[in-house]
């Protein structure tokens, strides 16, 4: 598990929202509503809870001191 800074990725953050997976499922309807991650996959949804406390990005802290 990661502590600390997150390191920005620019390729993951394309290959993100440009992934066909998340096409087919967006498309096709099976989207789950907000907060419902637990129930389509419950160890993945444990893993990203304790991630984003334990690490910080670097992007958010930028934007919080030129605001």
């Amino acid at each position: 598990m990661k502590f600390g800074m997150r390191k920005p990725s620019l390729k993951k953050r394309i290959s993100a929202r440009t992934s066909v997976k998340r096409q087919i499922v967006h498309r096709a309807g099976l989207k789950m509503p907000r907060g419902f991650g637990w129930v389509r996959n419950p160890k993945k949804y444990v893993y990203n809870k304790v991630y984003q406390r334990t690490s910080f990005d670097l992007f958010k802290v930028l934007k919080k001191l030129f605001k």
